[in-house]
């Protein structure tokens, strides 16, 4: 272990409370952390903030003759923080049957008669033998980030699946089923004066110094675990707005060729692609590989080179003072550049069917929510939607669930879906297709119960029981940023080269001579690539490519101002 264990030892008389500490670390100082305590209610007050912190600690060494608690009420209380520390009493002839009663009760391992003198043979022989079962049984000590919440907990849901897109390791620990949870949660809440109810006040964060954010935001919380929410400069060469594949690609290129390049991203790098499950055709990897990965790759790739990255930072507006053009970000800092790429993306489809959005993150999901997959072993879910993102969700749903149903609105897979995942899906015994079908209400209190679907090929209507629901349903343009700088179509989607040539003429306001170049919007200096451009492929490895030939269009737009 990293962190020595503790052992934390509990009198009431400070002479024997000393002389206890001065043998414990004369003989276990290099190995074990020696805690004491005055009071039972000061070492269950300690013990929380140990477990709160992560520390593993090994035993209990408790006066069983302390006022206002015994020893045996400090352990029947201590061992919901630590189930697995040893325990032991320390008492006098006429508390042996309490002893025996603790032994009975709570477990005792052993209980010492005072005086333990000398120390080499009767208190380091129990001890050594006591710790030395410890280490064999101990779990191993968990000292990073915890989040601790309830599966029905919107917020909870949030926070997990933002930590987990960062790749920022956490423990999940669900106060529904963890004890020792559930206290801490309700400690720091009471501490907090955050009297409501503690499900209206969840996830709990624990960071590994023991400090605790309670409902943090996403910034603060990126902050907190040391993701970088500022630029450094005031200036760039580039900026790119999003870091999904196109976002990554001209990050990439932009940095290797010289330019000082800043990307931004309100959620995580990698977009919607980095949320797949897995990506079995782009181009070299012949096994496959998942969205999370590919965007680590990309994001390590790019940082290397030079490119910075703010995360959990959304851009609000975006303003040309020529020759240079701003963003406006959501925390009102502006950044300037010389050249602006928006890679923006899209976003899946709100489902507007009753029920849905209260229940939206305690039960209904968007998009493949990989971190809530595990949480549904052996239950039955649905999944809407039949394009490849749902058909990469289905197959990741399908190695947890007892059953996952896709729900299609139109006649097959085979206009939207690639042939490969078509195959796949066939070849699952534990997914299942129902075609024109769709959810027309959700039902559940606090958390999604059952769902009510319609057949448009028989006209018939059915409630049908269900654990979760993932849906993948349509984009909608990341573009309202823009949306009274640059053109766009009547969906908001960017247009972009020739898209933006009517009857031969420039778009309005061009004072340039030359043609926008092909990934140029109607304002020179400003590009789109990948998904938010009109007539974009929508395939990961189109989208990289966008962003590298943006990045040489920037090159050639700058070279003419």
């Amino acid at each position: 272990m990293a962190t020595r264990p503790i052992i934390l030892t509990v009198d009431d008389e400070p002479q024997v409370l000393n002389a206890i500490e001065r043998d414990l670390r004369r003989h276990y100082r290099n190995e074990y952390r020696i805690i004491k305590a005055g009071s039972g209610a000061e070492a269950l007050d300690v013990s929380r903030q140990l477990v709160q912190r992560g520390d593993p600690l090994a035993l209990f060494l408790a006066d069983q003759r302390m006022p206002r608690m015994s020893g045996t009420e400090f352990l029947t209380e201590a061992i919901k923080f630590y189930p697995d520390a040893r325990k032991v009493l320390l008492t006098a002839y006429a508390d042996t049957q309490a002893a025996i009663d603790s032994i009975n009760s709570i477990g005792l391992d052993y209980y010492l008669m005072k005086p333990w003198d000398p120390p080499e043979q009767h208190l380091y022989p129990v001890l050594d033998d006591l710790l030395s079962g410890w280490w064999q049984t101990a779990p191993p000590p968990y000292d990073g980030i915890r989040v601790a919440g309830t599966l029905w907990s919107p917020a909870s849901h949030d926070v997990k699946d933002f930590l987990a897109r960062n790749r920022i390791p956490y423990l999940w620990q669900d106060i529904e089923s963890d004890a020792v949870a559930r206290e801490l949660v309700e400690a720091v809440l009471h501490k907090e004066q955050a009297i409501e109810e503690v499900g209206h006040r969840l996830p709990v964060v624990f960071l590994p110094g023991g400090e605790a954010l309670i409902q943090p935001d996403l910034r603060g919380l990126a902050e907190k675990v040391g993701l970088q929410t500022q630029a450094s400069l005031p200036f760039y060469d580039l900026i790119i707005i999003g870091a999904g594949p196109a976002g990554l690609g001209a990050g990439v290129y932009g940095a290797s060729e010289g330019l000082r390049t800043l990307m931004i991203d309100r959620e995580a790098t990698g977009g919607q692609a980095g949320t797949s499950s897995r990506i079995e055709n782009y181009l070299g990897f012949p096994k496959g590989v998942s969205g999370a990965e590919l965007a680590q790759r990309a994001t390590v790739q790019a940082t290397r080179l030079g490119a910075e990255i703010l995360t959990a930072q959304g851009v609000e507006s975006v303003r040309v003072e020529d020759p240079y053009r701003y963003v406006t970000l959501s925390d009102g800092s502006e950044i300037g550049c010389k050249a602006l790429v928006i890679a923006t993306g899209v976003t899946v489809r709100k489902l507007d069917a009753p029920g849905v959005e209260p229940l939206t993150g305690a039960g209904v999901y968007y998009g493949a929510a990989l971190t809530e997959a595990a949480n549904y072993r052996d239950r039955h879910v649905y999944v809407v939607g039949g394009a490849n993102s749902a058909g990469q969700g289905a197959m990741f749903f399908s190695r947890y669930a007892s059953q996952v149903t896709m729900l299609v609105r139109g006649h097959g897979l085979e206009a939207s879906m690639s042939a490969y995942l078509i195959d796949q899906i066939r070849n699952t015994p534990n997914i299942d297709v129902q075609l024109h079908t769709q959810v027309i209400e959700a039902h559940g209190t606090d958390r999604l119960e059952a769902l009510t679907l319609h057949n448009s090929d028989s006209d018939e209507t059915t409630t049908v029981p269900a654990a979760a629901l993932f849906l993948f349903i349509g984009a909608l343009a990341h573009s309202d940023l823009v949306a009274d700088v640059v053109e766009r179509n009547s969906a908001g989607f960017i247009l972009t080269g020739q898209d933006l040539m009517r009857d031969g003429k420039h778009p309005q306001g061009w004072k340039l001579k030359r043609d926008p170049y092909l990934l140029e919007t109607s304002v020179p200096g400003i590009f789109a690539a990948g998904d938010i451009r009109q007539g974009a492929v929508r395939r990961v490895a189109s989208a990289v490519g966008e962003g590298a030939i943006a990045v040489s269009l920037v090159h050639q737009y700058l070279k003419s101002v």
